[in-house]
């Protein structure tokens, strides 16, 4: 094997046993460090060239990247995320009749789909399906991204609560957590305005908490979140008209 392929599977395989014990301050520096050695390879993307050893160089090029992808998830760093994902998008568009496909491929693919579904960039989750062949709709990867999307712009916002619970990848806890927040968000607010009061057993339910304590710490963050909220406008309105009335008097 070439020597440089070598050492490249010898850091990869110390970043994979980092990650598998959660030691990320190890696993960025070594992904740096594999980063910066698959520039040498002129088989990646985007010149493709052929080279002895260009599948070897090919496969292990997007296995670090989606090994980099799941690290993004398990730091919860999102820009990461979009840059790794777009980094290793290439080998699963380009690399058809190279390399065979990679049994990652629709997890990650479904998992960025979630992810631009919980940032709201619902015009970019229908361009990165509509990429996809149509029998990728039938992978319950892509399929549950598909049916989340399809609940929240419903408005059915129990299915969504309910898809938490049955996530087909355990990479999708982390985003499906964020989209449960947003969606325990609109529920409140609806709730917020539809009733004088509820009782703890009826929160819970409308919620979908599975104790009370679970709802009690809930209430507390969005006590700690909406405090800070009303104030800042308030101080903001009394500047604008402190503002107004200097100019008029200027005017008179």
């Amino acid at each position: 094997m070439d020597p440089q392929l070598v050492e490249v599977t010898q850091i990869f395989a110390r970043f994979k046993a980092a990650l598998l014990r959660n030691d990320f301050v190890t696993c960025n520096n070594l992904l740096s460090q594999l980063k910066v050695l698959l520039t040498r390879y002129s088989s990646l993307p985007p010149t493709f060239q052929q080279t002895p050893t260009s599948v070897e160089e090919l496969q292990i090029a997007r296995e670090i990247y989606e090994h980099a992808v799941v690290l993004s998830v398990k730091t919860e760093d999102q820009d990461a995320f979009e840059r790794d994902f777009f980094q290793l998008k290439p080998f699963y568009t380009d690399t058809c009749g190279l390399i065979p496909p990679s049994p990652q491929e629709y997890p990650i693919l479904g998992l960025n789909l979630l992810r631009l579904l919980v940032q709201n960039r619902i015009a970019e989750f229908h361009t990165e399906l509509e990429l996809l062949p149509p029998n990728a709709l039938e992978n319950p990867c892509i399929k549950h991204a598909v049916e989340l999307e399809q609940s929240f712009m419903e408005g059915a916002y129990n299915s969504v609560l309910i898809a938490r619970q049955t996530v087909p990848h355990e990479t999708y806890v982390y985003f499906m957590d964020l989209l449960a927040k947003t969606v325990r968000e609109e529920i409140a607010g609806c709730s917020e305005k539809a009733y004088e009061s509820l009782s703890v057993a009826d929160a819970k339910k409308i919620l979908m908490f599975s104790s009370d304590e679970e709802l009690s710490t809930y209430i507390e963050e969005k006590a700690k979140e909406s405090q800070p909220c009303k104030e800042i406008p308030s101080l903001q309105l009394i500047n604008q008209t402190l503002s107004y009335a200097r100019e008029l008097e200027r005017i008179v």
